[in-house]
């Protein structure tokens, strides 16, 4: 399924209240200035403050440093303490690995913390802030389906093996398999919130540009330049996924294979991310790796 949708269909958000982490550059920044301009209050989540008050004027900056746990309980500590209520979260920080491999303060591969584990922290954090028709957004990749057989996911700090590439990839499938649980146990439990998972398509982003392989630099160069999106095309769809009213989950939501496609696409998931055993198994390990329970009735 695919619709025609653009900013211009972004409802009128007055008086809702989001957190977009990531929201310095790239899509993030796209995300937070479309939601500021059509009336939300906007909690920037990111690592510096101060880049925040300078790309993002007037809009509240708090400082999260996703990677690192303890900066996610914080962060949510913090809004807690305020007594913020939320309508949307918008899981959107993210990072490759081609500066080799790193371990989070807890001892968690990179961009396992950041893309993955971090946000699964965080959620589970801000769930009773949200308040009743509010959705949480992860972010995915459509590289996912380079997976025949999934992944273990029993080695989040990349011990035996490190590969920059897949390590990216296997973070982006756990997004995708954790927006898929969440939405299953919230319409389990009942709850009036939705769970929705959406990908940018290939981004013109800054995500790439510590690729230090000159050939690898080469080709990534060749196919942004060939298939690439700049960033306010790329967000579409996570602003899609954000604010329509049609936006539902168990779908993935994301650009069309071709360039020249600006609709908006609603696709089934493939195999491994439509496993609710593997989803399963890797909730119950994101519970450990992060030691945050999420409520009882989605447990």
């Amino acid at each position: 399924m695919a619709v025609s949708w653009t900013f211009a269909d972004i409802p009128d958000l007055t008086g809702r209240t989001a957190v977009v982490t990531g929201a310095t550059s790239g899509l993030g920044l796209v995300v937070a200035r479309q939601l500021t301009a059509h009336g939300a209050t906007v909690i920037a989540a990111v690592r510096d403050v101060d880049k925040a008050a300078r790309v993002l004027p007037g809009v509240e900056a708090r400082r999260l440093d996703v990677a690192d746990l303890d900066s996610v309980a914080a962060f949510a500590s913090g809004l807690h303490a305020q007594g913020r209520s939320l309508d949307l979260l918008v899981n959107n920080a993210g990072i490759g690995g081609h500066q080799g491999r790193r371990l989070s303060p807890q001892g968690i591969e990179m961009q396992f913390a950041t893309n993955f584990l971090g946000h699964f922290a965080l959620t589970g954090r801000l769930l009773d802030l949200i308040r009743d028709g509010g959705r949480v957004v992860h972010v995915g990749s459509g590289l996912y389906r380079i997976f025949r057989v999934a992944p273990p996911f029993d080695d989040p700090a990349a011990e035996r093996s490190y590969s920059p590439s897949r390590a990216y990839v296997t973070s982006k499938l756990a997004n995708l398999l954790l927006g898929l649980e969440l939405d299953r146990r919230l319409r389990r439990a009942g709850r009036p919130v939705q769970s929705l998972v959406a990908h940018p398509g290939l981004a013109r982003t800054a995500l790439n540009d510590d690729i230090r392989r000159p050939a690898l630099r080469a080709t990534m160069a060749v196919l942004q330049a060939l298939i690439g999106r700049p960033a306010e095309r790329a967000a579409v769809p996570l602003l899609f996924a954000a604010t329509a009213p049609g936006a539902r989950g168990g779908v993935f939501i994301g650009p069309g294979n071709r360039k020249s496609d600006d609709r908006v696409h609603l696709d089934p998931v493939a195999a491994p991310a439509n496993d609710p055993a593997l989803a399963g198994r890797l909730w119950d390990r994101a519970r450990t790796w992060s030691a945050v329970e999420y409520p009882p009735d989605l447990r």
